[in-house]
């Protein structure tokens, strides 16, 4: 029945469809039966939990994903019981989080999904951000990129525990409001092909990303580098090592998300010949 679903609202166009994953998140799963067939299913999880000592104006993120058959669309009554469910469980997964930071609640929807954000903007969502995401073909030529003068560069599998806490602690230094999280962390490291890309000076971490395969293709996520070393080419020099490794595991194509606002990034990827594919809009409520 789900099967049906998602290929009912994914043949009638583009649309965010989050598939329900391993059995522990099923548990954060709602679905409408009608007639004995499934009209609508949501889904929440926890993506982003601020860890402890950080400043207080940071917040937790709890995203929600809700979807009913294209012709069910604007039944916002439908929409509506069903999000009503799922509220009740993000009232369970915000009680898990560290009380002394804010929970946001988050969707992200399509440009083109405009009755499903409108369903939400009706409840009291509020516009968070944009994104693009980028593409680039693996069969072309990937632009050569130098490192600068007193810099190393190695991959990092961060194979201990004292490892992904080093890497955390910068991340969420460099993200404060979305820091990663040793959760989401163990599932991009569980991922094929999975390894973190690093720059040093000496023994300091100043710039990283993650590669891995996503259903037959290559995913660039999480690329930073830390102030003090930025506008020195060290992205551009990390994202061309990164097409390289994809390359050589003979995937056809790299993709990677970056904000609509962010035009230093946008710049930079287009240069190494990503184009933006979708653009995804996200709202907020803070619970």
């Amino acid at each position: 029945m789900l099967g049906e679903l998602y290929q009912a609202i994914t043949t009638q166009g583009n649309a965010i469809f989050w598939w329900i994953g391993e059995k522990e998140h099923w548990e954060n799963v709602y679905c409408a039966f009608e007639n004995g067939k499934m009209v609508a299913k949501g889904q929440v999880s926890i993506i982003n939990t601020v860890p402890p000592g950080r400043p207080t104006e940071n917040y937790h993120s709890i995203y929600i994903n809700l979807k009913a058959l294209p012709q069910r669309e604007t039944d916002y009554d439908l929409l509506d019981q069903v999000y009503q469910a799922l509220l009740q469980r993000v009232r369970q997964l915000q009680a898990t989080l560290p009380a002394a930071y804010e929970t946001r609640l988050c969707v992200g929807n399509l440009k083109e999904e405009t009755a499903n954000e409108e369903f939400f903007v009706q409840r009291g969502f509020n516009y968070l951000n944009s994104l693009f995401s980028m593409s680039r073909s693996l069969k072309e030529a990937i632009p050569t990129a130098a490192i600068p003068n007193g810099l190393s560069y190695s991959p990092w599998s961060m194979g201990t525990p004292e490892e992904e806490s080093i890497y955390l602690n910068i991340e969420a230094e460099v993200w404060p409001d979305t820091p990663l999280g040793h959760d989401r962390l163990a599932k991009y490291k569980s991922k094929p092909y999975w390894i973190s890309l690093v720059v040093r000076e000496e023994d300091q971490i100043v710039a990283s990303l993650m590669v891995w395969q996503e259903a037959g293709y290559g995913v660039i996520e999480n690329v930073f580098v830390r102030k003090p070393w930025r506008q020195r080419g060290i992205a551009k020099y990390l994202l061309a090592q990164a097409l390289s490794y994809l390359q050589a595991r003979d995937l056809p194509y790299a993709s990677l998300m970056a904000l609509t606002t962010n035009h230093s990034a946008l710049t930079l990827y287009q240069s190494l010949g990503f184009t933006a594919d979708q653009e995804e809009i996200r709202y907020f409520i803070t619970l």
